[in-house]
This record gives C-alpha cells, structure tokens and sequence, in this order.
C-alpha cells in the first residue's frame, strides 16, 4: 500500500512539473507577450519576466520593443523637373503597442517597409533635384509623416527617416560640373574687372598727381628702370617718355634765330652795283660756310643749359 502511494505521488510530481515545464514562458526585457487564447486576445500584455500560459489553449508571440533599423531599397524615380533619379533611404522605427502589431497586421515589418518604399517613391516626384541634394530635411521630415500616418494603427511608431544617397547620371553630373565651373568663372571675371576698375580709379589719380609735377614722371621712370635692372637681365628695356621729347622740341625752338626783315629789303638801294656784277662780298654771318662740310656750320651753337643736365642724367643713369 505504501508503494502504491509513493508510485502515485511520484507520478502526480512528475505531472506537475511537466505541466510547469509546458506552461512557462520567459519575456525578455526588450520583449512584450501577447496572449491568444483560443484565438482570442487575452486580457493584458504580458510584462517582462516568468509568465504562465495554459499549454495546448493560449499562444504566446513575443514582439521586440527595440528601435529597429530598416534600410529602404534604392528607387528610381523623376523628379519634378524631369531628372531621373535613384534615391535610397533608411528608417528608424519601433512598436509601441504590442498587441496592435499583431491583431492589425500580420507582418508589420515587411508592412513599413513597403510603405517606406512607396513614400519615398512618392517624394522624389514631388520634388526638384536641387531640393533632394540641398534641401534633405524638409523631405525627411515629409517623408516621416507620410510613413508614419498609417503606421500609428499598427502599433507602430517612426522614430526617424533619413535619405542616405542620390545617384545622378553621369550626363547630368557632367551638366552640373560645367555649370559650377561656368558660375565661378563668370564670378572670376567680375572680381577682376572690378579690380581693374578701382586699379583705373587709382592710376587716374596718381597721373594727375603726376601732371602737377613734371619731375616726378622721371624718378618713377628711374624707379621702373631700377626694377627691371633687379632682375639681372643681359637686355635692358628703357622706355623714352613722349613728354621729354617734345620739351626738347619746344627747347630747340625757342633756341633758333629770330631775324628781322625789313620794309624795303627785297629792292636794290641806288646807285649800288650789281650783284652778279661785283666781285666778292663779305659773307653773311648766319649762312653757311662754303669750306663746311654739307648740312654743318661753321660755328657750334652753344647747348641749353637744361639740355645739358637732362642729358646729362640720361647718360648717367
């Protein structure tokens, strides 16, 4: 009798912990439990930790509460202003309500993710090319709500979209290097032409400054003559200012004879004998000398004294 009762008890143990072993569940921390008993939704979620379930009636399905990172494939689309594009794009989402995400969907995954794919579809056609490469924010942030608006009755919420790459063709890359180029060459051009502007501003002023003072157009033509000379160059440019040669024309002027003529001088006095008929005459002091050779004169004029000191410095430097 004894015996019968230590089998029977043995038995019921043995019972009862394969019951235990059948019926525990084990939530995880970052896990909810959804209960279905009979195909029915339980009452509560359950938390993390030991849960009880009755075996062979209720069903347990964990869902993962973490943020979960989505990448979204890379879609072809045309933008607004007719550019063809290939944008690809990551989502960052997690479930908050664990018993919606399994009674309103049946795989919210694969749900946000074909959502994901036709939103972003969808984005690139309302947009222009300049705002999917400058303007990524704003289109995120769209993006977002338009995802995000059928997600909240799944249970799920979206924490954030981003646009990772634009993929352009390389015609139109080509377009926008010779447009980039074409911009900062014509902002190139402006800058130099205003600085050639107020170089001409400047170089109108310091002229004036100049022609107040006749002497300083030569120290700056012996500057620029020190300049080259730096340079130890064998051939040396010197420029010869128009300025100097005609002060030299008006000097030489000012320096010819000035003879006057008298009333009667073209008729022949009375009773004087004529010309051709006399014999030699005393030579006239301003006409040449016969002995001369051609094209010099007897005599050397005497220089201009200020003749004498340009030449002077001309020579010495």
């Amino acid at each position: 009798m004894v015996q019968v009762l230590v089998i029977a008890a043995v038995v019921v143990i043995s019972v009862c912990a394969l019951y235990s072993m059948a019926a525990a569940r084990v939530v995880k921390q970052y896990e909810r439990g959804v209960v279905l008993r009979l195909g029915r939704l339980h009452d509560a979620v359950r938390p993390p930790g030991l849960t009880m379930i009755v075996p062979g009636v209720d069903r347990l399905r964990k869902v993962n509460m973490q943020i979960v990172t989505m990448p979204v494939p890379a879609q072809d689309g045309i933008t607004r202003d007719n550019v063809t594009v290939r944008v690809d794009a990551v989502i960052y989402f997690k479930v908050v309500d664990a018993a919606s995400a399994v009674i309103q969907v049946e795989d919210y995954r694969f749900a946000v993710s074909q959502m994901a794919q036709t939103s972003l579809r969808s984005i690139i056609g309302k947009s222009d090319l300049d705002d999917l490469l400058s303007d990524r924010e704003k289109l995120n942030q769209g993006l977002e709500l338009m995802i995000d608006s059928p997600a909240v009755g799944w249970g799920v919420q979206i924490d954030r979209v981003e646009i990772k790459d634009v993929s352009l063709p390389e015609t139109m890359k080509r377009s926008m290097a010779r447009q980039a180029e074409a911009d900062r060459e014509r902002r190139a051009r402006v800058i130099n032409a205003d600085a050639e502007l107020q170089a001409s501003k400047k170089l109108a002023q310091a002229a004036q400054q100049m022609s107040t003072q006749p002497a300083a157009l030569q120290l700056r033509l012996l500057q620029t003559v020190v300049a080259v000379a730096a340079e130890k160059n064998s051939t040396l440019v010197l420029p010869f200012p128009v300025e100097l040669l005609r002060f030299l024309e008006r000097a030489q002027q000012d320096r010819a004879p000035q003879v006057p003529q008298s009333a009667d001088a073209g008729a022949p006095s009375r009773g004087a004998p004529d010309d051709t008929a006399a014999g030699p005459t005393a030579q006239d002091p301003a006409a040449p000398d016969p002995a001369a050779p051609d094209g010099a004169s007897g005599e050397l004029p005497e220089l201009d004294p200020e003749l004498s000191s340009a030449a002077e410095r001309l020579t010495r430097h």
